[in-house]
């Protein structure tokens, strides 16, 4: 009885650990995303980001405010928004995940009463193994002319490193990486870009289309020929240290033009321990309503 007893215990033990290691699959995030559009169509607005928001969750209005607190106090808004995740990750151990995509927004019947734009959703894994919306923003744009291609890439697994013990600390580490990067922006924009931008990176800018790849970006930031000055608010890394996120505060000047702007960034750590962005959005604060 015993012996039993020990090969069922082992067994269930097996099992857990299995599942355990089970490969996470980008598709988990991607899912989450189409669902929340239903949603949306389904329930409107509000109560769709009520209802999958995460309690520190937050949306740029046109500062950072919970999600909770503004939708909780804001009348159930008007018109018909979708959109479709068409760049997705996921952390190697399936806490923290993003999608990118095109957006439109219908406050009315005519084509003319569309807005398009593009959208970036940062996720987090709570305790029931859902994922819940931690951040939300996008920008605007004119129509797009192409369709924009399919980006889902599974998490690489070899920049797995050990699971992090002390959140707080990876915390700290994602705080002092954008802040020398903000630190960087101030004494040469340009330079602190082609230092810190992934060579995959994704640029998001409002008033245009979403710029792919180091040499594209660099070459946007030359010809528009802007200065960057920003301040970090917050930040996360996912316990698996292999993704992070931070945003903050930024003042873009353009010539005599100063606008202000919330900004994200999205990490990843390459294969020597290296943070880069992976993705940039800046939040245009007199645009927002």
């Amino acid at each position: 009885m015993k012996n039993i007893l020990f090969a069922v215990i082992a067994l269930a033990g097996y099992t857990t650990s299995v599942m355990a290691q089970t490969p996470v699959t980008v598709n988990k995030v991607v899912t989450t995303e189409q669902n929340f559009n239903k949603l949306v169509a389904k329930k409107g607005i509000k109560d769709a980001f009520l209802e999958v928001a995460d309690p520190e969750g937050i949306v740029f209005k046109p500062n950072a405010v919970k999600i909770e607190d503004f939708y909780k106090n804001i009348q159930k808004q008007p018109g018909s928004l979708t959109w479709e995740p068409k760049f997705a990750r996921i952390s190697v151990g399936g806490d923290l995940a993003f999608t990118a995509g095109p957006y439109v927004f219908q406050n009315g019947k005519n084509d003319d009463d569309k807005v398009y734009g593009d959208y970036v959703s940062i996720w987090r894994n709570d305790s029931d193994n859902k994922f819940k919306l931690l951040i939300d923003l996008g920008i605007q744009h004119p129509e797009p002319e192409q369709a924009t291609p399919i980006d889902f890439k599974e998490p690489d697994l070899t920049k797995k490193i050990e699971v992090s013990k002390d959140p707080f600390n990876g915390k700290k580490l994602i705080m002092g990486t954008d802040d020398s990067f903000n630190h960087a922006l101030s004494l040469y924009t340009l330079g602190a870009y082609k230092e810190f931008l992934s060579p995959e990176g994704r640029y998001y800018f409002p008033g245009f289309e979403p710029m792919t790849g180091q040499d594209k970006i660099l070459k946007f930031i030359e010809n528009e020929a802007i200065n960057i000055t920003a301040e970090t608010v917050n930040a996360g890394r996912a316990l698996s240290n292999d993704m992070a996120y931070s945003y903050g505060r930024a003042v873009i000047k353009k010539g005599n033009i100063v606008s202000k702007y919330n900004y994200v960034r999205i990490w990843e750590i390459d294969k020597n321990h290296k943070w880069n962005i992976l993705l940039e959005v800046f939040s245009a604060v007199e645009n927002e309503q």
